[in-house]
């Protein structure tokens, strides 16, 4: 007796065919009614108040020169959330990371001024100084069993005192070096901006096909070319538009004056151009793509998810737990030495100040408000990106509605606590499934 062989959904991974973009949307909310959403409600909450504020300040906060500054805003924050990233994965926090920061910079400034050292080398030693530190804290963690709650808090305060210092108490240095100056001050040329673009959008689609190629020749279920073209072709188009606002004139121009030229010889008095996309915006894409990879596409980011997870599990798993948490700690400080070397250059200096005040508590409410847990072993690097637009979208568009400093406070604790609240209730919610 002969009998038909039904389809299996390898043979349907085979061809392609996983229901196009109608399944794929179907799936997503599913995995979202599972308490998985990710970084959704940052999204939301991001587009929710991009269009208040721009409803209320249209001529303010809708504006090109606006836009550009909030980017700038939050690259710092942004920076010092993908540090914290790695520390969270691990269940694990880092309160001292603001004024490693801080530290970091003092030693790029002191290195540049006093001694006297080429940039590179400066800027080497201020990195350096921020592993270091992570390494000393991921030793105590690790190693001694301290929490990092009560290791961290007491490098907080440590490293305040070591900043008065190398600095001393009122002294500001200001950041001496052209190259490090740019980075948050000047913007890339117009055409650098659009190459940029079609880089990203390009290695994007690239990437994406060859792993749904890789899954189809493997007999894998893959992502249907269609939700595959849609994503890229959504990419393109909202990278398209940020280029093309970044790339208008950003200068207001005052009755009487003119923009400088581009080439030439200038008139005495013109207003410089303004315009492109800013240089900082390449540092956050370059470490996104860099740390994106590290945590989706090597051991050492399984092990991270793994730790993260369920740290006794990882260890009888044959993983060091010990040296994965210490190299967190250590990867995490580094980029905070990195945010650090960023706030200098956008203040042009570096004081006792440089890393505190909120910055530490806006660099964990974006990696928590973005999707990273605060309980382990869930969260990406975008999460900071998106979180960190979240924070700057709020410091940057309150100001213009009420100056009353209170009330900014308390709007972003607000949304931290609801993204704490979300992050609970979908653990939840992914449990009982």
């Amino acid at each position: 007796m002969s009998t038909t062989q039904q389809p299996t959904d390898v043979d349907l991974s085979a061809a392609g065919d996983t229901g196009g973009i109608s399944q794929a949307i179907r799936d997503y909310f599913t995995r979202v009614r599972g308490g998985e959403v990710g970084s959704l409600p940052a999204v939301l909450g991001l587009i929710v108040l991009f269009l208040l504020f721009s409803v209320l300040k249209p001529d303010t906060f809708f504006s090109t020169f606006n836009f550009a500054n909030l980017l700038n805003q939050g690259t710092a924050i942004i920076v010092l959330a993908m540090g914290l990233v790695f520390v969270l994965l691990l269940g694990e926090i880092d309160l001292s990371a603001g004024f490693t920061a801080g530290t970091a910079a003092a030693v790029l400034a002191v290195a540049l001024s006093s001694w006297g050292w080429a940039w590179p080398l400066a800027l080497l030693a201020g990195l350096l100084t921020g592993t270091a530190i992570g390494f000393f804290i991921g030793i105590l963690v690790a190693r001694l069993g301290i929490p990092s709650f009560v290791v961290t808090l007491a490098m907080f305060l440590a490293l305040q005192g070591v900043m008065l210092l190398i600095i001393s108490e009122g002294g500001t240095i200001r950041l001496r070096s052209d190259f490090l100056l740019a980075i948050m001050n000047q913007n890339m040329p117009v055409w650098a901006g659009w190459l940029l673009w079609a880089l990203v959008v390009g290695g994007y689609a690239l990437v994406a096909w060859r792993g749904i190629s890789g899954r189809r020749k493997a007999g894998l279920r893959a992502t249907a070319t269609s939700v595959w073209a849609a994503k890229t072709i959504a990419l393109a188009v909202l990278l398209g538009v940020m280029v093309f606002l970044l790339n208008q004139e950003r200068q207001i121009l005052r009755p009487g004056k003119e923009s400088c030229p581009t080439s030439g010889d200038a008139p005495l008095g013109c207003i410089p151009v303004i315009q492109g996309v800013p240089w900082a915006v390449l540092v956050v894409l370059v470490l996104v793509v860099g740390l994106t990879f590290v945590l989706s596409r090597t051991p050492f980011g399984r092990h991270i998810y793994a730790v993260g997870g369920n740290a006794e599990a990882a260890r009888r798993a044959g993983i060091n737990v010990k040296w994965i948490k210490t190299y967190c700690f250590m990867i995490g400080s580094t980029l905070a030495a990195v945010a650090g070397v960023l706030i200098a250059s956008r203040d042009n200096s570096v004081s006792p100040t440089t890393g505190g005040a909120q910055t530490l508590l806006f660099a964990v409410g974006a990696a928590v408000i973005g999707g990273t847990s605060l309980f382990g072993g869930k969260g990406k690097v975008m999460d900071a990106v998106i979180g960190g637009l979240v924070i700057a979208v709020i410091a940057n568009g309150l100001p213009l509605i009420t100056q009353q400093s209170g009330i900014q406070f308390v709007v972003t604790g607000l949304v931290l606590l609801v993204a704490a609240s979300v992050d609970a209730i979908s653990r939840k919610r992914a449990t009982a499934g």
